[in-house]
């Protein structure tokens, strides 16, 4: 929910804190809760209940669709992220970390002043935590999870801190839960109590999830559970190092952007983003930053995008070192632009792109972008560059222009559900003589107003060729006003 807060606040889209919010995702009977904002929570919205249950204990509750996907892959980036506290880090879940800390915590002042500095750096990334400190992988998710908002266990302390905890803090699935439910077993104080041959038999053959006996192994140290870090992919960069300070690093950066693509290319990687850095020899650090909109290692488009701009670092008493670094990077296949071997004429669009941000400026410059909507007028947004796309283009086609408003006309049809025969636009007469469609594209209810009648869409063409994509609003007594109104919302060329 965070994550999708950061994005809408800066898109112009984050409704107030007041606003009841959820996000949501597909589940197997329709669409169920996966995040909630405070304000939902505190209307009686719960996480994987149904929309449309929800909807009945909170009617103004506002949805929003998840990005699991993306919610997965900024965990990754965190966990990687979390390595300046200990060398180990792992994604835990859909919403937690793991760091093996063992030996590190002096480093910061001890367990307690490392905990205070997490919480401070993630506050400022705009995320709230939970943090817990155990000696079992297995107790820091309980503690951080089910226990106070900051928690230290040790050894010693591991059982007696553990105890009031629900069974639910053993990462146990559903069904297991609802049976140790039943058999009166909630805490797991309670569920160490019983022995251990009599769980050993009924969960002999249970997967790990299912088991409480191992899963209490866990917790308490019995069974191990290491941290199977991720290694971090080495960073793509090119350097030189200067005998003799400089004022001015315009000359080394083509033979610096020539090697750096050259690295990209063995690896077959193309980066969407470049970190120019200089170290001066006082010791300051000065940055430049350029993306472009799509991945590339072109030596000489990447080096045109800082003209201009080196000359806003300060040299100071000159420059000893200098490095350029590929961040974003994607793959790239290799591809021969034709049969010859060689490229096409011109500049492509992606470098055309670039080169105008890199004159004007990011807010300078946009593009259409497609958004997940299937009504035509919601479906795109002008949005800066560079920017990948979030969703498919549309399968049925659509026209060039479209327009905005949609413009009323008056129409003549055969049958009442039919296509137009007949229609008059800006005081002129269209006599339909071809015609496609239709095409149903029903309100969307999460966001439209409750009545908003359904739209049936025509592609048209009249006598003098002319092509226009035609929708009738509404159909005869639908129950949800008088008449069928028709407009015309876009022409094709």
């Amino acid at each position: 929910m965070e994550r999708w807060q950061r994005h809408a606040t800066r898109n112009g889209d984050a409704p107030s804190d007041d606003v009841p919010l959820a996000l949501v995702r597909e589940g197997p009977h329709g669409q169920v809760i996966h995040a909630t904002n405070r304000a939902a929570r505190l209307s009686g919205v719960t996480a994987e209940a149904r929309v449309v249950d929800m909807r009945a204990v909170c009617p103004a509750l506002r949805v929003e669709y998840a990005d699991p996907a993306g919610d997965a892959q900024g965990l990754e980036r965190l966990a990687l992220w979390a390595r300046r506290w200990c060398p180990w880090s792992v994604r835990d879940g859909v919403d937690g970390l793991v760091l093996e800390t063992t030996g590190s915590d002096h480093l910061m002042g001890g367990e307690a002043a490392m905990l205070t500095e997490m919480e401070s750096r993630l506050s400022l990334l705009g995320l709230t935590t939970r943090l817990a400190v155990a000696p079992t992988w297995g107790a820091a998710w309980a503690l951080a999870r089910f226990g106070p908002v900051r928690a230290i266990c040790h050894e010693a302390d591991l059982v007696m801190q553990l105890a009031p905890l629900p069974v639910a803090a053993l990462r146990l699935e559903a069904d297991t839960l609802l049976l140790l439910q039943r058999l009166g077993l909630k805490t797991i104080g309670q569920l160490a109590q019983v022995p251990r041959l009599s769980l050993a038999r009924r969960f002999v053959r249970s997967p790990l999830e299912a088991n409480p006996l191992m899963r209490l192994d866990q917790a308490m140290g019995r069974l191990a559970e290491p941290v199977a870090s991720v290694a971090a992919d080495p960073p793509i960069l090119a350097r030189a190092g200067l005998p003799e300070p400089i004022q001015d690093p315009t000359a080394y950066l083509p033979q610096l952007c020539q090697d750096l693509c050259a690295r990209m290319d063995r690896a077959g990687v193309g980066c969407r983003r470049l970190h120019l850095t200089v170290y001066r020899t006082d010791g300051e650090v000065s940055r430049l930053d350029v993306a472009t909109a799509a991945a590339s290692r072109d030596a000489a488009h990447l080096c045109k995008l800082f003209e201009g701009r080196l000359a806003r670092l300060n040299p100071g008493f000159g420059f000893d070192l200098i490095t350029l670094e590929a961040d974003r990077v994607e793959e790239i296949a290799p591809r021969q632009p034709g049969l010859d071997g060689r490229a096409d004429a011109g500049v492509p669009l992606p470098q055309l792109m670039d080169r105008l941000v890199a004159r004007l400026g990011a807010r300078a410059v946009k593009h259409p972008a497609l958004r997940e909507s299937h009504l035509p007028e919601r479906a795109q947004f002008l949005a800066p560059v560079p920017v990948a796309a979030s969703a498919e283009q549309a399968v049925q086609p659509r026209p060039l222009r479209l327009f905005e408003p949609p413009e009323e006309i008056r129409v003549l049809y055969a049958v009442p559900e039919g296509p137009p025969a007949q229609f008059v636009w800006r005081r002129q007469t269209h006599r339909v003589v071809r015609y496609a469609g239709p095409e149903r594209i029903a309100p969307e209810w999460w966001h439209d107003r409750p009545g908003t009648r359904l739209r049936d869409y025509f592609r048209v063409e009249d006598q003098t060729g002319g092509r226009y994509w035609l929708y009738r609003e509404g159909l005869h007594e639908d129950g949800r006003g008088g008449d069928p109104r028709w407009f015309v919302h876009g022409g094709f060329a």
